[in-house]
C-alpha cells in the first residue's frame, strides 16, 4: 500500500496474551469471547503490530512492540513469543534492519508499545534504533516517569532511559506534525497525550489506532478497557472520531488484532463495526 509519499508496511513484532476481562471491561465474557477466545488463564491472543513508513527521505516506525528485554517470569506471565514473529525478522522481511530507520513513533509509553525501543547487549542496555529520532509526546513522557499507582505497571524506563541519556529523544508538545506528509490526533482517555499518525493524500487516509481501538472487537463504542484510566472518555472520543472514519472511509490500523492488520468501518444506525479488512502488506 502507498499513501502519499509513503510505501506502508505493516511490521509484526511479538505474539502475546492478556487478560480478557482487562481487555474489554464491563463488557460481559459471554459477549467478548466470541470475539478473542480465552485460554485457561482467561488470556487473549495478541500481537504487536508496529507501521513502517518508507518514503525517499524517511523510514519511519510506528511503534516497536514488547521488545526482548524480558525475564522467563514475565514471558510466561504475558505469554510473550518470539519465535515466529519479532522485529528484525518482520523489517528483513522488506529489505530493511534496524539501522535504517529514521524516526520512531512512540504513540505512548506502554511496555507493550516501546519495549523494542532499546535492547540488552553484554548485560547493557542499546537502542535498537542507533540512528533514529526517537518522538515521544511531552505530557506522556511527564506521566511516564511519575506514574501514579495504576499506572506504574504499565511503564518502564528501561525502555527510554539510556535514549534520553544519548540525546535520542525529540518531544512533541500537543498535536504539532512533525513529520512530513503525517497528521496527528491526540487521545487521553487510555492514557495521557496518546499519539495517532494519520498518514494522508488526495485520496486516502489511514489512522494507526493504538491503543484507542486495538483490535476490531473494539470498534463499537461501549467496547473499552480496563486498562484506560477514563474509560468513559475513551467512549467519547471514539463517539468524536468514528463518524469521520466512516464517512471518509478511512483504513483503521489495528495494533494488537492477531487476525486484521487492518480496516474500514461501517455504522448500521445503531453499532459501529468492521465493514471490511484492508491488508496493508503481504
Amino acid at each position: 500500500m502507498k499513501i502519499g509519499p509513503y510505501k506502508l508496511y505493516s511490521i509484526e513484532t511479538s505474539e502475546f496474551a492478556l487478560d480478557g476481562g482487562a481487555m474489554f471491561g464491563i463488557i460481559p465474557k459471554p459477549l467478548w469471547e466470541k470475539q478473542a477466545p480465552a485460554d485457561d488463564h482467561n488470556r487473549i491472543s495478541m500481537v504487536t503490530r508496529s507501521l513502517l513508513l518508507v518514503s525517499d527521505e524517511h523510514k519511519i516506525i510506528v511503534d516497536t512492540g514488547n521488545g526482548t528485554k524480558w525475564r522467563e517470569k514475565f514471558k510466561d506471565i504475558y505469554r510473550i513469543e518470539l519465535e515466529n514473529l519479532n522485529l528484525e525478522k518482520s523489517l528483513i522481511k522488506y529489505g530493511y534492519t534496524p539501522d535504517d530507520i529514521t524516526d520512531v513513533f512512540c504513540t505512548h509509553l506502554h511496555f507493550d508499545h516501546v519495549g523494542g525501543n532499546t535492547k540488552v547487549v553484554n548485560e547493557k542496555i542499546e537502542p535498537v534504533f542507533p540512528n533514529a529520532t526517537y518522538w515521544i509526546q511531552k505530557e506522556n513522557w511527564e506521566l511516564a516517569n511519575s506514574p501514579s499507582e495504576k499506572d506504574a505497571g504499565s511503564f518502564m524506563s528501561d525502555d527510554w532511559s539510556v535514549l534520553a541519556e544519548n540525546g535520542l529523544i525529540r518531544f512533541v508538545d500537543g498535536k504539532e506534525s512533525f513529520l512530513p506528509g503525517i497528521e496527528q490526533h491526540l487521545t487521553y482517555g487510555h492514557t495521557t497525550g496518546m499519539m495517532h499518525p494519520i498518514v494522508t493524500d488526495s485520496s486516502q487516509k489511514l489512522i494507526y489506532m493504538a491503543d484507542l481501538i486495538p483490535m476490531a472487537a473494539h470498534i463499537p463504542l461501549p467496547w473499552v478497557m480496563a486498562y484506560d484510566i477514563h474509560p468513559v472518555q475513551t467512549v467519547e472520543e471514539k463517539r468524536k472520531i468514528l463518524p469521520k472514519i466512516v464517512d471518509e472511509e478511512w483504513i483503521v490500523f489495528f495494533e494488537h488484532d492477531p487476525v486484521f492488520q487492518a480496516a474500514k468501518v461501517q455504522y448500521d444506525g445503531k453499532h459501529y463495526r468492521l465493514k471490511e479488512s484492508a491488508t496493508i502488506s503481504e
